[in-house]
């Protein structure tokens, strides 16, 4: 009710591509702990390249200390993980360069993480990268993906969402 009467407002959020690929649905990932949704809803990248750029303007809020994935905060309150491949915290940073910190600034297209495709697609399960928004449940009213075959990294909007 005091939400209602001191109007927190509605926010349309939109979120590109942290990476240049092919985008398609959760339910394509190989692991049920994206596929089921279980971190979130969100998308998956099958990445042409290893350059990972922040999908939002926002804070740094978890960068990995194996640099295989970051969570971004926006202003709005929107927590984005990008969750590059699949098992590649095995890897225990092997082949991923990090370029930000915890806490830093980021806006959509600055860059994030680096990594090794050929080395991923040696060691770890898969390269899909999923795009989770990890408190949608508390936060998005609406949610609109847009799924393409060549998504530009910091260019493309794969997510449009409206908050509560």
């Amino acid at each position: 009710m005091l939400k209602k009467l001191f109007g927190k407002k509605s926010v349309e959020e939109n979120i590109v591509a942290p990476l240049s690929g092919k985008v398609v649905s959760l339910d394509e990932v190989p692991d049920p702990v994206f596929s089921q949704r279980m971190m979130g809803d969100g998308i998956a990248i099958e990445p042409s390249n290893g350059k990972v750029v922040s999908p939002v303007d926002g804070e740094v809020v978890q960068l990995f200390p194996t640099n295989h994935a970051v969570g971004i905060k926006t202003k709005s309150g929107v927590e984005v993980l990008v969750h590059i491949g699949l098992e590649t915290v095995a890897m225990e940073g092997e082949g991923f360069e990090g370029h930000v910190t915890t806490g830093d600034t980021v806006k959509a297209g600055d860059a994030l993480i680096t990594f090794d495709t050929d080395l991923v697609n040696e060691k770890a399960k898969s390269t899909i990268t999923p795009v989770v928004i990890t408190n949608y449940d508390d936060i998005v009213e609406q949610f609109d993906a847009s799924y393409s075959d060549a998504a530009d990294a910091g260019e493309t909007t794969v997510i449009t969402l409206q908050t509560k």
